[in-house]
């Protein structure tokens, strides 16, 4: 069997969050996170995205153990106000929900090469093209993968609200 050190895990990171905080991998250390990819101008699929995270932070509201974390794509034009501004619109709760920005390229970079958000993991994409998925990533509490969500699908949810659930019983 793997030795689970060896397993693909999170980089280190260094971004900042709604409130203005630095915010990087070490935060998600000993927490199950959930993340995903948004910018808050988004007309399409970003407002259910936000639905369905909103959903897992009523859910999972008290449980400490538990991390929800929206990365922007477009960080030039979400600075740390606008996104307070959209985390006050969308009932975000700073102690749950982390809503970050900072250098494009990093984000990217994370998303591609270490949230593996976009399916299509052939292609060679760098931050000229655009990052845009509707994928929520399950993290573990030693930043390892453990599932990939379909946001925009109730069955998919239920199933991360599941995982979840499951990752708690792990120690």
């Amino acid at each position: 069997m793997k030795d689970p050190k060896t397993f693909h895990a999170i980089r280190k990171f260094n971004l900042i969050n709604q409130e203005g905080m630095a915010f990087t991998e070490k935060n998600l250390d000993g927490k199950i996170c959930v993340a995903d990819f948004f910018f808050t101008s988004c007309p399409g699929i970003c407002p259910k995205l936000a639905i369905s995270m909103s959903a897992l932070q009523k859910e999972f509201l008290e449980d400490k153990d538990v991390l929800l974390v929206s990365h922007s794509v477009t960080p030039a034009t979400d600075s740390v106000p606008v996104l307070k501004q959209y985390a006050e619109a969308h009932g975000v709760n700073p102690k749950k929900w982390n809503l970050l920005t900072g250098n494009k390229d990093e984000i990217y970079d994370l998303g591609r090469k270490f949230y593996y958000v976009e399916e299509d993991l052939g292609l060679k994409s760098d931050a000229s093209i655009f990052l845009h998925t509707e994928n929520f990533v399950l993290i573990d509490k030693q930043r390892h993968i453990r599932g990939i969500y379909n946001g925009l699908d109730p069955n998919s949810m239920l199933a991360l609200k599941n995982d979840i659930k499951e990752l708690k019983k792990e120690e």
